[in-house]
Parts: structure tokens; C-alpha cells; sequence
């Protein structure tokens, strides 16, 4: 379905860290969008769901994820199930490695755009591997659980929402094992002999 020859998505996102400041010109004639990284001042280009279709790289990365598919569906977990499976490992992952990272202004920078094509990959694979036609702009029925609207704003809302929660991976995880830490506190002699003195005059 890719016209020929199709540029891989690496070469359009050079092609657009190459042509100026004028960002808004370069989205309009590429099918790429960006988001500013204030924090180390790149700009991060990612491509709508649309352009990825139309990029070299397509093909492959839907073929992959059609192969997790059958691996999953062959040992007779229904398709619904593998896909639903399929996405929560994958964010899961992506999370937990940003959460991990030492820098998550970097990290998110270097695998928002892999995270993005490979969900619109599943999302393509499960159409192809019920027969349905590939979506439109509606997520197949697998999707109902997964917490992004993939297609929204041509995957801007996808790629702005997945951003911010990759910032914040690392901070939540901190403030859960900062939790995990006062619950696991030892608890002084004092205050052992003022809950036992409480509890003796109930």
C-alpha cells in the first residue's frame, strides 16, 4: 500500500530537523508533527498515524506485531485478549524503563516516536488479523482498555498524552517507594509502649 519509493520514517524526521525554524511549514508538507523539549531544547518529531502508513518502515513493524499475535492466539488466547495483553506489556514496559531512566527529558525524547508506531502497528495488525479492514481513526475493539485515544488529532493527543506520562514515570515511582519506605519505618520503643498503654485502657 506504501507508494514508491517511500522514505523510512528516520529519513523524514531528518529531513525535517533540517529545514529551519519554520516548524508549521514543515508539519503541513511532511505529515510530521513536534513537541518543544523545553528541558534539553530539542524538538521531537514524530509522524501522524497517517504518514506512518505511508513510510518503508510500516510494513515491517505491522508484520512484527502480527507474529506476537499468532505466537499469543496460537496457544488459544482469543485475539481480543492478545491484543488487550499485547498493549498493557508494551506501556508497561515503556513506563517502567522511564521510571528507571536517569534522565527522563532525554529518555521520553528518544522513544516517544517508537511507542507511538508501534501502538498504531498493534492497532493495524489486529485489523488485518481479524479481516477487518486497517482502522480510520476509530481504535479496534481491542483498544477499549487502553488509557490514550490513539488516533485523536491525527495521534497528536496520543503522542502529547504518552509524553507527559513518561515525564512523570520517574516522579511517581519515587513517591511510591517513598511510601513503601515510611510504611517499612521500624517503629521506636516509645511509640510500641504508648499503643500498648492505649490499647491496655480500651
Amino acid at each position: 500500500m506504501n507508494p514508491s519509493p517511500a522514505k523510512s520514517l528516520s529519513e523524514l524526521m531528518a529531513d525535517a530537523d533540517t529545514a529551519g525554524h519554520d516548524h508549521a511549514a514543515t508539519e503541513k508538507n511532511s505529515g510530521l508533527r513536534h513537541i518543544h523539549n523545553h528541558a534539553t531544547g530539542a524538538i521531537v518529531w514524530f509522524p501522524t498515524w497517517q504518514t506512518f502508513r505511508q513510510t518503508s518502515d510500516w510494513e515491517d513493524a505491522v508484520a512484527e506485531q502480527e507474529t506476537r499475535l499468532k505466537a499469543s492466539t496460537a496457544e488459544g488466547t482469543p485475539l481480543q485478549n492478545a491484543v488487550a495483553d499485547l498493549l498493557t506489556e508494551r506501556l508497561d514496559s515503556l513506563l517502567e524503563r522511564a521510571a528507571q531512566s536517569p534522565d527522563a527529558n532525554v529518555f521520553v525524547q528518544e522513544n516517544l516516536t517508537e511507542h507511538l508506531t508501534e501502538t498504531w502497528a498493534i492497532a493495524d495488525a489486529t485489523g488485518r488479523a481479524s479481516g477487518a479492514d486497517l482502522p480510520t481513526g476509530t481504535p479496534p475493539a481491542a483498544f477499549a482498555g487502553y488509557p490514550y485515544n490513539v488516533y485523536a488529532q491525527d495521534g497528536g493527543s496520543f503522542a502529547t498524552a504518552l509524553w507527559n506520562d513518561v515525564i512523570d514515570a520517574r516522579r511517581h515511582r519515587a513517591i511510591a517507594e517513598e511510601a513503601a519506605r515510611k510504611a517499612l519505618k521500624p517503629v521506636s520503643r516509645k511509640a510500641l509502649k504508648n499503643a500498648a498503654r492505649k490499647a491496655a485502657r480500651r
